[in-house]
């Protein structure tokens, strides 16, 4: 593997601008390629929503851009030995294979796009490089992707696909045509990475739980050799796929040219769709999904029902056509979870990708009168970057006052009081909820979409 010094020498020469970035041919807008976004550890389809609307608001055609969900989305402890509700590196590049070619099936294009976070990029790498997808793919944007481990320790885990020592990361990495390239050649390659503020490429061992103890992974860890290599500053380890300036990036990647805007359209009609998923991102059949429209201000409902739909063996919990100016509250109940009250800010365009998740009262509730559930999907809580209260409360419960490292704070209401309104608010985005009794199994969670 090429030392870090070299691979920081190799990021820096090539990442001082986006306009780096144009070195890939321009495809008319009637000339779209389809693109399959992958997406990382332990997550879903529902991470790339932002990221396709910027696209749609762009000009990138909606039947061309196919966000997936891997079931069993978790890595193995050890990538060699099975595991319970895990996937191993093959059964990631396997599950890939297929969606592609369901995708250049429906759509009768030649080849696809990949766009991939974090362990996501794992998955594209390994699938083009020994799956057949270098016949199959014409460029591959890694964001976020520990492309030399998360840790290079001898002795710790190095079996774990985040490994550096690891023989699948180690077969990934090794030289490749005649200078030497990471990235398997006859696909055009981006990766994008944060500065200094990427929790997975750190020098120090804090987030993987041996703080104080060397990584020997630095800062550019994402960086690959044979690659376009772009730094976006201060993002944090999602938001090298799912911040405006990772689209720009991407769009400049795959253009050649910068996006008009990297803000969101609205659509006329908006129509929201999903499924309720597990933590395995298996279908919750069975449960029920119930939405309101609600005051924004206060989390109220305004009136009854304005969709309800059983989930079924498929999980999808819609079609529903939904205002773009109106806050909506989900209501999941799902058996063997509970109620969960997911509170969502108005949606401005369609998404088919509006996946639903259920929260758990956990032992460490068991005294609260009221759990509230405040998270950001797409990206951390960075107390020293951003601006941040959950029910008056900043920085909120359980997010560290230095570091990007954690995308969601839990709430307890001890006092038993009535029913009332709590609001989460992350920069510009303000979210309102009503708590709900943990005594009967109600979880609040106030979801940011930015």
């Amino acid at each position: 593997m090429p030392s870090r010094r070299t691979l920081l020498a190799l990021g820096l020469a090539s990442t001082a601008m986006l306009t780096a970035c144009a070195t890939a041919p321009s495809p008319s807008f009637t000339e779209r390629p389809p693109i399959v976004f992958m997406h990382g550890n332990g997550d879903s389809a529902a991470l790339w929503q932002t990221t396709i609307w910027r696209f749609e608001s762009n000009g990138w055609p909606r039947n061309r851009l196919f966000a997936v969900d891997q079931p069993y989305p978790l890595a193995r402890d050890d990538d060699t030995v099975a595991q319970p509700g895990r996937s191993s590196t093959t059964d990631s590049a396997v599950f890939l294979n297929a969606e592609v070619d369901k995708v250049l099936k429906a759509t009768g294009a030649n080849k696809v796009v990949l766009i991939g976070n974090s362990r996501g990029g794992n998955t594209i790498r390994n699938y083009v490089q020994n799956g057949g997808g270098a016949d199959a793919v014409s460029h591959v944007v890694l964001g976020g992707n520990p492309a030399h481990g998360i840790w290079v320790v001898k002795g710790f885990r190095e079996n774990n696909e985040f490994s550096g020592l690891s023989g699948f990361m180690q077969q990934l990495n090794a030289p490749k045509g005649p200078n030497g390239e990471e990235v398997t050649p006859g696909v055009k390659w981006l990766t994008l990475r944060s500065d200094n503020n990427d929790k997975y490429a750190q020098p120090d061992g804090l987030w993987i739980g041996v703080p104080g103890q060397p990584t020997n992974i630095g800062f550019d860890g994402p960086a690959l050799k044979g690659a376009t290599n772009v730094v976006l500053p201060r993002v944090d380890h999602r938001e090298t796929s799912f911040s405006p300036a990772a689209f720009a990036a991407t769009w400049q990647f795959l253009t050649g040219e910068p996006p008009r805007s990297t803000a969101i359209a609205a659509d006329a009609n908006v129509v929201l769709d999903g499924r309720a998923i597990g933590a395995e991102n298996l279908s919750l059949n069975g449960g029920q999904v119930t939405v309101y429209a609600i005051d924004h201000a206060t989390g109220a409902r305004r009136g009854n029902a304005v969709h309800s739909k059983n989930v079924g063996a498929d999980g999808r919990w819609g079609p529903f056509s939904a205002r773009g100016d109106t806050a909506y509250e989900f209501v999941l109940n799902a058996p063997g979870y509970g109620i969960t009250h997911i509170y969502r800010s108005a949606f401005p365009r369609s998404s088919g990708s509006v996946n639903l998740r259920p929260e758990r009262i956990t032992p460490a509730d068991a005294t609260a009168q009221a759990v509230v559930v405040f998270t950001r999907p797409r990206g951390y809580f960075d107390a020293q970057r951003d601006s941040m209260r959950l029910d008056g409360q900043s920085p909120p419960a359980g997010v560290p006052p230095k570091g990007s490292g954690v995308s969601s704070s839990r709430l307890r209401l001890a006092a038993a009081e009535p029913q009332r309104a709590v609001t989460g608010e992350f920069n510009s985005e303000r979210i309102t909820g009503l708590t709900w009794p943990a005594a009967q199994q109600h979880v609040t969670v106030l979801e940011l979409t930015y």
